[in-house]
């Protein structure tokens, strides 16, 4: 065996390699979406009812 030490890597993924900003890996992409779908659903009667009554709790 060599006891020569491999150089270390000097790059920090895509932005070294593309030289300019990094690129999202294609899973955070498609996390961004579902994330973005679950935002723009309307919110549930039932749900804003609820946050109503903790908004106004009833007076005694």
């Amino acid at each position: 065996m060599s006891n020569e030490k491999k150089p270390m890597k000097t790059t920090t993924g895509a932005r070294a390699r593309t030289g300019g900003k990094a690129r999202s890996p294609e899973w955070a992409t498609g996390l961004r979406r579902l994330y973005d779908s679950v935002v723009e659903e309307p919110l549930p009667d039932s749900f804003a009812q609820l946050l109503d009554q903790l908004d106004n709790p009833p007076h005694d």
